[in-house]
C-alpha cells in the first residue's frame, strides 16, 4: 500500500473523537456510558411493523431519487402550511448527514468560508473540508448564545454559508427567536446561504422551537427521524429549501446516495405522524434530574434542548477532566472534540435514570478530587 495513494484532503480530516470513546468502551467492563449521542429508547413498534410490511411487500428496489410520493406529500403539505413560501420544496435524503453533505457539495467552491458556532457538531468541519471549503468558527462561550455582532463582523467576500444547529449538539442550547431572526436577516442582507440543522427540533424543553425559515424564504433546512424516533441506523431524513438549490442537490443525490433506503421511506410515512410527546417529556425530566444532581459542582449553560449538557470542567482542561472520569469508569466526551477550546465536556443524558445517577455520582467525585 503506497501512502501517495491517499488524497491530500484526507490528511485534514481526523478520526472522530467520539468514535475513539466508543472504541474505548469496547475494552471496558461495565462502564457508565454518558457519551452516546442517540436516543436510548427503541424504535416504536408501529414504525418497525411498517418497515417489515414494506420489505415483505417488495418495496426493496430503488425509489425515485427525490423520494416516494406519499412521504413527500406529507412533508410538503406541512412545510407549505407552516411557511407559505412559493418555491420551497422538499426532498428525502439519506439521513441528515446525507443532506448536509449534499448541501455543502452543492454550495461550496474551493476556499469558500462557512461560519459555524463554536462549539459545533464535529461533522460540520470535516465535511466542509471535504467539499473544499474553510470553516470560520465563532465562539459562543460562555453561555452559547449566538453573538450576532460577531457574525456580522465575520462576513466577508468569501463567506458562502452559515450553519445553525438549534437545539445544539453538543451544548443543548436552543436559539431564541431574537437570535434566529437576527441570523436570518443577516443572511438575507449579505446574500449568504443559511443552513438550519433541525434534527433535534422536537426536543425543546423550555421554549418553542423557532426555525430561521420563518424569517427568510431562502433558508435551507435539514431534518430527519434519527433522534426523534430513534431511527439513527435507518438513514432517513429530509431537506427543504429554495427549489433552484434543491434541484442541484437532487441531481447530486442521484449520483451519490441514489435515494434514501426505499423500504425505510415507507416506514417513515408511519413515523411522520407518530406521537413522541411522551419521549420528549421523559428527556425533559432527565435533563432536570441531571442538572439538579450536578448543580453544586458544575457550571452548566445551555441544556434547553436536545439531550446534551456541556458543563465546564471544574479543574484542569476538559481533556484532563474526561481522562480522570474514564479512569473512574465513566465515559463522556472532551469538549475539544467539538471546539477550539478545551474547557468543557459533553454529557448525553439519553440513558436510563440509574445510569444517570451513577454517572452524576462519579462526576461529583471527580470534581471534588481536584484532579488528584
Amino acid at each position: 500500500m503506497s501512502e501517495r495513494w491517499i488524497a491530500d484532503r484526507m490528511r485534514h480530516i481526523d478520526a472522530s473523537g467520539i468514535r475513539k470513546v466508543f472504541d474505548l468502551a469496547a475494552n471496558m467492563t461495565n462502564p457508565v456510558n454518558l457519551s452516546i449521542g442517540q436516543p436510548h429508547f427503541d424504535t416504536p413498534e408501529p414504525i418497525k411493523a411498517a418497515l417489515q410490511e414494506a420489505v415483505n411487500s417488495g418495496r426493496n428496489a430503488y425509489s425515485q431519487t427525490q423520494g416516494i410520493k406519499p412521504l413527500l406529500e406529507m412533508i410538503q403539505t406541512d412545510v407549505d402550511q407552516q411557511y407559505g413560501h412559493g418555491d420551497r420544496k422538499v426532498f428525502i435524503t439519506s439521513g441528515t448527514s446525507g443532506g448536509l453533505m449534499l448541501t455543502l457539495s452543492t454550495l461550496l467552491n474551493p476556499g469558500d468560508e462557512v461560519i459555524v458556532f463554536d462549539p459545533y457538531f464535529v461533522m460540520y468541519k470535516h465535511l466542509t473540508t471535504l467539499a473544499g471549503g474553510v470553516i470560520r468558527p465563532i465562539s459562543t462561550y460562555p453561555d452559547f448564545k449566538i453573538p450576532l455582532d460577531k457574525v456580522r463582523a465575520a462576513i466577508n467576500d468569501r463567506t458562502k454559508l452559515i450553519i445553525l444547529n438549534s437545539p445544539s449538539n453538543p451544548t443543548g442550547h436552543v436559539a431564541s427567536e431574537a437570535e434566529v431572526r437576527g441570523l436570518a436577516e443577516l443572511a438575507r442582507e449579505h446574500d449568504v446561504a443559511l443552513l438550519s440543522d433541525e434534527i433535534y427540533g422536537a426536543f425543546c424543553f423550555d421554549e418553542a422551537f423557532v426555525s430561521p425559515a420563518k424569517f427568510n424564504d431562502q433558508i435551507i433546512v435539514i431534518d430527519g427521524f434519527s433522534k426523534s424516533h430513534s431511527m439513527t441506523g435507518w438513514r432517513i431524513g429530509w431537506c427543504h429549501g429554495p427549489e433552484h438549490v434543491l434541484q442541484q442537490m437532487i441531481k447530486l443525490q442521484q449520483f451519490t446516495f441514489v435515494c434514501a433506503p426505499h423500504p425505510v421511506q415507507w416506514a417513515a410515512c408511519t413515523a411522520y405522524h407518530y406521537d413522541i410527546t411522551d419521549r420528549v417529556d421523559d428527556y425533559r425530566r432527565k435533563r432536570d434530574l441531571l442538572r439538579k444532581e450536578l448543580a453544586d459542582d458544575f457550571e452548566i449553560d445551555g441544556a434547553e434542548g436536545a439531550f446534551y449538557m456541556f458543563p465546564k470542567a471544574p479543574w484542569g482542561t476538559g481533556t484532563e477532566f474526561v481522562k480522570k472520569a474514564i479512569e473512574n469508569q465513566l465515559l463522556i466526551i472532551p469538549g475539544n472534540v467539538f471546539s477550539n477550546s478545551d474547557s468543557h465536556f459533553r454529557i448525553s443524558y439519553a440513558a436510563p435514570d440509574e445510569t444517570l445517577l451513577r454517572g452524576a455520582e462519579i462526576l461529583r467525585k471527580v470534581a471534588r478530587s481536584g484532579g488528584k
